[in-house]
């Protein structure tokens, strides 16, 4: 059983190009499948759970080499959170649709139950990766390429990068500058890095001496210190509780809205507004801590490039709003309606039209299409 699993992660390894293709075409196709969106057929959304869970254990498998060839290019956690949400994601359509065969209403007490645990794995992966944003719902690790710096010494196995400031090169550097060496000296610098070098690769055993003191002598490996909440709320004061707060609003925000639904059923407006009013108090923390300056000895949140790209992603779902029960009913059905009546006669893009408008009809009637979590 472990030598097929290696080398089935060998194989998605070596044709992620293909596995990834091969994906896209999978979970194109499942769309198209009878029955899709039918309250009584499972077999359809199961389909779509099984590709899904394979799509999310070779994206795994494929980050894990990216981490194994660049070390801290990717989540450091021992426990793989972004495969565990991914998968749970999933499986709540299937969830969703076997409980409301069987069980009608009562889904959403299932459904509440898995917003629950993805909760709970959210607030985790939060916890242990010092309270950073979440990347796709925490799908993706939120992780810093790091970039050297420019007065750094560049260095390729011990020796100075072409182009990299180092005293050994300083045969070819202004005599105006700060260094105080002469040009003799510095001649004769780069005369003994040449012989040593020589003297390295016509003797192994001086190559391996030399190998060993640079290894001594290089600086150790600064140990990266996760934040703590109380670090991040005594360095960045009240913008630190705001974010921490804002991120958990919009962790918690799905299971908030399933709840009230439970309570109030889904044709009411009261989940709606709460949802939204959630959204948007998050995202009002999140403007706040990341637009304001230092104020005594507050600090100020510099977002990177990825996590201005999630800011972007998450406003982009309150288009969701306009999917879900009951502003749909109410307005948005109208709407696909009369564009449908408008575009039928049209050969060609009306049928493609009644598709899609058929399409978005169904998939409307998933909560876990349109929960945005």
């Amino acid at each position: 059983m472990c030598e097929s699993m290696e080398a089935y992660k060998t194989w998605v390894r070596r044709n992620k190009d293909y596995v990834h293709s091969l994906e896209s075409l999978a979970n194109g196709l499942t769309w198209l499948l009878p029955e899709r969106f039918s309250t009584s057929e499972i077999g359809p959304e199961a389909v779509t759970a099984i590709l899904g869970i394979v799509t999310a254990i070779n994206e795994h498998i494929i980050d894990t080499t990216r981490s194994e060839r660049h070390p801290g290019s990717a989540d450091p956690l021992s426990f793989p959170y972004g495969l565990c949400i991914s998968a749970l994601k999933d499986l709540e359509t299937l969830v969703e649709v076997v409980a409301e065969q069987y069980y009608g209403d009562k889904k959403w007490n299932f459904i509440a139950a898995t917003e629950a645990i993805k909760v709970i794995v959210r607030l985790a992966l939060f916890r242990n990766s010092g309270y950073k944003m979440l990347l796709h719902g925490g799908e993706t690790p939120n992780v810093e390429k790091s970039s050297d710096d420019t007065g750094s010494q560049h260095r390729i196995g011990g020796f100075p990068r072409p182009g990299g400031h180092h005293h050994g090169a300083g045969l070819l550097q202004n005599n105006h500058g700060s260094n105080p060496w002469t040009i003799e000296r510095r001649a004769l610098s780069a005369l003994s890095r040449f012989g040593e070098t020589a003297r390295m690769v016509s003797d192994p055993v001086w190559f391996q001496r030399i190998q060993q003191q640079h290894a001594i002598m290089a600086p150790p490996t600064s140990v990266i210190k996760r934040p703590t909440l109380s670090m991040i709320l005594s360095e960045k004061g009240v913008n630190g509780a705001l974010f921490v707060l804002g991120e958990i609003l919009f962790i918690t925000r799905p299971l908030i809205y399933v709840l009230f639904i439970r309570r109030y059923g889904i044709r009411s407006w009261i989940p709606w507004f709460l949802s939204l009013g959630v959204d948007f108090i998050g995202y009002g923390f999140l403007s706040h801590v990341t637009k304001s300056r230092m104020v005594e000895r507050e600090q100020w949140f510099h977002l990177s490039a990825s996590e201005k790209d999630e800011v972007k992603r998450r406003k982009l779902l309150w288009a969701l709003y306009l999917m879900r029960e009951p502003f749909f009913s109410k307005y948005t059905r109208q709407k696909l309606a009369s564009t449908e009546s408008l575009l039928e006669p049209v050969p060609l893009i009306g049928t493609l039209t009644s598709k899609l408008v058929e399409l978005i009809i169904g998939a409307q009637t998933r909560y876990t299409y349109m929960s945005g979590s």
